[in-house]
This record gives structure tokens, sequence and C-alpha cells, in this order.
């Protein structure tokens, strides 16, 4: 199979080398890709906001299947243009993408079909906004309607806080995606991150995650897109996952079935383990940056024929198999990051893989065929252990063997699940 995959960053290094691996596979291209892609995939230069100039590309290398990995160009419709021109491809349509690409959308989903998720309000000026925030108190979340690179939401513990949120949401910080705001209540509990493969018709679960958002140890300072992983979460037990899949995941599938948008590709389900049960924090409509690295390195089975099921409507003739081994990452960002920070810094050392240990690359260029950062978050340094203790020893021994000055990461990945293990 000659397989197209699309995007640049640490999540789709992490799908390129899993997918290298198919012995279905003839011939993987990536674009745009990056350096450690390259490693895996043929890179080639193609606008992907050009969905013609893609489907283009499909046809003049024969391409039998794209897989998306960003939330962007699916929400912008190229898995309909891909569809209309009958290639297969991984990812729902843009009307199915609304669950990511709009937070008050999803909402109104849980509201329709009896979803557990915490309550809420949609606002499209601040004034009322701010008078709801007043009259609701804190702790409240804060969150632009639309795609924000994960940076859209905010946790105010207090009313001051939920305040300067919508101000910034309403006055452009988050660009369009603030043109309308979400604020709904504060859920206890620990959050969880739960992947599950959908056809439209059936559903396949695979395996659970954390993350940590905070950019600073102990989880302080602003969120980010996330600095760190581990995998599976141990507050998922069975009985949340089933759960997960009969009151959350389930419905989901039904409801946007029955609405006219029939799911097809990735259910991400950021969820808050409360003391009722899982409940709905969010959904993306793609593999978690960096949750898909740890969730790579821990699955067994073949991903390109699971990708592949999902387009062509037989996930229920296919299962996943995953090792019991925990995988952690560690997210090693620019300094400065997630507020402004410099581009183009050398990484003049990476530590080679090994046995169940990785470096994926995330925001990294070549600059006269040197190796430099050009993102915020840039590479995702990946091990495996028998415990996450020894998962997050691996991954931090590796970590501290990166040559890269402007370079920085937590220093605590895992906290929770190893308090657990002792």
């Amino acid at each position: 199979m000659r397989v197209l995959l699309i995007g640049s960053g640490g999540r789709e290094h992490a799908l390129a080398w899993k997918l290298a691996q198919s012995p279905e596979l003839t011939e993987l291209f990536a674009a745009p890709g990056n350096p450690g892609i390259a490693g895996h995939a043929t890179l080639v230069t193609l606008d992907i906001d050009n969905h013609d100039a893609v489907v283009a590309f499909c046809r003049e290398r024969a391409i039998d299947f794209v897989v998306v990995g960003p939330e962007a160009p699916l929400v912008a419709g190229i898995a309909d243009t891909l569809r209309a021109a009958s290639v297969a491809v991984f990812g729902p349509s843009a009307a199915a993408a609304q669950l990511e690409g709009s937070k008050g959308f999803t909402k109104d989903i849980c509201a329709r079909y009896d979803i557990p998720t915490g309550a809420y309000q949609r606002f499209n000026n601040a004034p009322k906004a701010k008078a709801y925030v007043r009259a609701q108190g804190a702790p409240i979340v804060v969150k632009a309607d639309g795609l924000a690179a994960g940076k859209g939401v905010t946790v105010a513990m207090t009313v001051d806080e939920a305040l300067a949120a919508i101000d910034d949401c309403f006055e452009g910080a988050f660009g369009e995606a603030g043109a309308e705001v979400v604020i709904e209540a504060y859920l206890d509990g620990e959050e969880a991150s739960f992947f599950c493969l959908c056809d439209g018709k059936h559903a396949l679960a695979l395996a659970t995650a954390q993350d940590h958002k905070r950019v600073g140890d102990g989880d302080t300072g602003p969120n980010t897109g996330g600095m760190g992983a581990y995998s599976p979460a141990p507050v998922m037990t069975q009985e949340m996952v089933e759960r997960t899949m009969k009151e959350i995941i389930e419905p989901t599938m039904r409801g946007m079935a029955e609405s006219g948008h029939p799911f097809s590709g990735v259910f991400f389900a950021g969820l808050m383990i409360t003391a009722k049960g899982p409940e709905l924090i969010e959904y993306n409509v793609r593999f978690g940056d960096p949750e898909c690295q740890v969730l790579m390195m821990r699955l067994k089975s073949d991903l390109l024929p699971l990708l592949y099921a999902c387009a062509n409507g037989t996930l229920d003739q296919v299962t996943a198999e995953w090792s019991d081994d925990p995988a952690l990452t560690v997210v090693m960002a620019s300094k400065g990051y997630p507020g402004s920070y410099a581009k183009n810094t050398p990484i003049s050392a990476l530590p080679a893989d090994g046995e169940g240990a990785k470096v994926f690359h995330a925001g990294t260029g070549l600059k006269d065929g040197a190796l430099v950062a050009t993102g915020g978050r840039v590479l995702n340094v990946t091990a495996t252990g028998k415990t996450v203790r020894e998962a997050k020893e691996r991954a931090y021994a590796l970590a501290g063997k990166v040559k890269w000055e402007n370079g920085f990461y937590r220093n605590d990945i895992g906290w929770r699940a190893i308090e657990r293990e002792k």
C-alpha cells in the first residue's frame, strides 16, 4: 500500500515510525514532514492547505491511503475533498471534525445525547459572558470555541482570572477561535486521555494516557500543548474504560450518525474522572500530541490495517494488541515556550534510538544541513519500562544526552502514576 501522511509534528513522526514497520506498506510519503520523519518516509513539498494539490499528488503517485495527522486540515475539510476524489483517508469529514473545531458544537451534542459533561453556556459577547461568570462564581472554565493549538482554555480559580480570560478571547488573543466563548462548570477529579477508533458504525477502544499540560514542575505555570505524557493511565481502570465506551463514546458515535455527520477516524476523549465517574472535558478528532508517541511505543499490532479499517468501514474485523509495559515521553521545548522563543537554535547531538527508546522530532528543521529547533515543542524523548518509574528513568537518561543549549523540560513527568506505584 502506498501511503501519504500529512503533518510535521511529533505525533506524525510517531505515526510514520509505526506505519513504516507495516508489512502492508510499499511506500510512505510525508507532507511536509520533518527531519525525523525523513528517516521513515519520502518528504514531499506540498501545500496541505491546497486540497486540490493534495488530490493531484495522490493521483500522480498512485496513493492508496492518506493519513491526516493534525486537526486543522480536518476541520478545513481535507478528508471530504479526498473522499470525493475516491481516495481512502483516515480522518473525519469537516462536519464531524466540529467535535474539535467547535467546543460549543460538542457541548450541544453532549446535551442532546445525555453524555456526562460539565454544565455550560455559549456566548458571542463579553458583557453577557462576564455576567454569567459573576453569577456562577469560581472556579470556572473559559474556553475559546475554535481551534487554539491547545492554548484557548483557562481553568480560572478566581472570578477576575475568568473575566481576564473572556477579554483575551474577545480581544483576539486566539484569533477567530475566540469569536465565541464556552463557559463551563469546573470538574473536580483526575484527568485522563482515552483513544478509540471509529468507522462510523463500529468503535475499537485503543489505550489510555495522561498528559501534563502546565509548563512547569508541579503542574505550575501556563497551559501548553503538552509537556509530556505516559500510557496507560492508572486511573482508567477496566471499569472506567467500559463506562467511557458505554456512556461517552457509543452515544457520541450514534449521535453523530443521527445528526448526519457519521464519524470516521480517532476519538480522543479528554476526560475528568470525578466522584460520579468519567465526564467529558472535550473531544479531539486526531491522535494527541504527545500522547500518540507513548501509544505507538506500546502498540504491538500493525497500525496500517487498523487505520485503513476506519476508512473502509471494517473496524469490527480488526483488533489491537498492546504491550503491558508503560511508556513515557518528555517534551523538550525551546526556552520561553509557551511564550516567545528563539528559532533556529542548533541541536548539536541526539542519542541513538535503542530497544524501547526513541527520540521523536516535533519542531525541528535543517539549516545549512545542520539540525535546528524551529518550534516551541521540539523533541519528544520517549522510553518504555516495566514500571512508570523505570520508563521515566530511561526517558530522562536519554534526555540528558541531547545537546541543545536552548532546550528545557519538566523533571516530573509521570509523578501521579509513580505515586501510585509506591
